[in-house]
């Protein structure tokens, strides 16, 4: 099954032309992991430290930069993906998700600083982001982070 990822960048020079590729391979992986079957779509939006700080003041009213940025559209239940819960696209029938901003930059740098370089950070980056739009989030330390790292475990083949 087709699933539509729209990855487009905010800015140019932001490098890493590999990212796109290694962002849809993720987004495939975590679906399929979630057992969603049905086409969705996911749009994602590359840019820096200073464009990801600039909508995470906006929308969060945090005033710094972070790595990865999840806008979902609809509120599921984590692990019970049901698409008739959710918005679909009136051209295409496919299940719109919702957006994702990464930072390539923050990207990198975490990428360095953990030892498993950007190709890697970027591919867990996009899995984080997918489990939100799937309904999963990490706002306590209790069961729902415990279950979100998991399920991000899982999927990036760390068990």
């Amino acid at each position: 099954m087709e699933h539509e990822v729209y990855v487009s960048r905010e800015k140019t020079g932001l490098g890493h032309q590999n990212a796109a590729a290694l962002i849809k391979k993720a987004v495939h992986m975590a679906l399929d992991a979630e057992g969603v079957d049905v086409p969705c779509q996911i749009s994602v939006m590359l840019t820096d430290d200073e464009g990801i700080r600039a909508v995470n003041s906006e929308f969060r009213g945090v005033d710094r930069a972070t790595d990865v940025l999840s806008f979902p559209l609809n509120e599921l239940t984590p692990g019970e993906f049901d698409p008739d819960e959710c918005e679909h696209d009136l051209d295409t029938g496919a299940v719109m998700l919702g957006d994702m901003m990464i930072s390539l930059e923050r990207c990198a740098a975490q990428g360095e600083e953990f030892g498993h370089g950007f190709n890697r950070e970027v591919q867990y980056l996009t899995v984080h982001s997918v489990l939100h739009l799937l309904g999963y989030d990490h706002v306590d330390e209790g069961e729902m982070k415990k279950q979100m790292r998991a399920r991000e475990k899982a999927i990036m083949g760390d068990e």
